[in-house]
């Protein structure tokens, strides 16, 4: 029983590894190696749900569902997608970054730097746990470095594939805590590339 636990932990550490390798795009990481601060802008334009046409289809069929148990419940759903991304997911995401350098030497931030970071999620699949059973949130992302002053300027432009999020010990209900584990976890993971690569 001890070795099918280890042998699935394993597995699971390898999908998890596979699923976030980074897929270079345009310029090179090394571009980055002088640059310590970033300001931050996230993009979630023409953003894909598994399942779904789009993310207005996705709103409809999770908007219906809800209101047909109780009214106003569908536009607090639409409220809350909405809010949780200034709110959890992009803070989520600049404090995972920044944790992992020392002395702030290098920094990710939303006030104005002459270098830009975006972030644009291409991907974003929710997950869910009804207490038996449960699955990861999942989002995909193109992680863009720019010129802030001249966006035509691209240093460094890489995507990655399914950044999972899930809390602790499956406790984790609110898909707005999933998905903001989503963006803590690319964040720790594009940190490690540049951390390789570029310092």
């Amino acid at each position: 029983m001890k070795n099918l636990a280890t042998l699935t932990l394993l597995v699971f550490c390898t999908f998890t590894t596979v699923g976030q390798k980074l897929k270079v795009e345009e310029g090179d990481l090394k571009n980055l190696k002088d640059i310590n601060v970033y300001t931050m802008e996230f993009d979630y334009t023409d953003v894909q749900i598994p399942k779904f046409d789009n993310e207005e289809a996705f709103l409809k069929d999770k908007m219906d569902k809800r209101e047909k148990k109780k009214a106003g419940d569908g536009e607090r759903f639409k409220k809350s997608w909405f809010d949780d991304r200034p709110n959890r997911y992009h803070p989520k995401f600049i404090e995972s970054f920044n944790k992992r350098f020392d002395d702030s030497v290098v920094k990710a931030q939303e006030d104005e730097a002459d270098y830009t970071m975006l972030v644009h999620t291409t991907k974003l699949y929710p997950g869910y746990n009804v207490g038996i059973v449960r699955h990861n949130a999942e989002i995909d992302a193109t992680i863009t470095i720019y010129e802030t002053t001249n966006p035509s300027n691209i240093l460094f432009s890489g995507s990655y594939k399914d950044a999972q999020g899930a809390g602790a010990m499956g406790n984790d209900y609110d898909s707005g805590y999933r998905i903001s584990e989503c963006y803590a976890k690319l964040a720790k993971t594009f940190a490690k590339d540049l951390k390789k690569k570029a310092l």
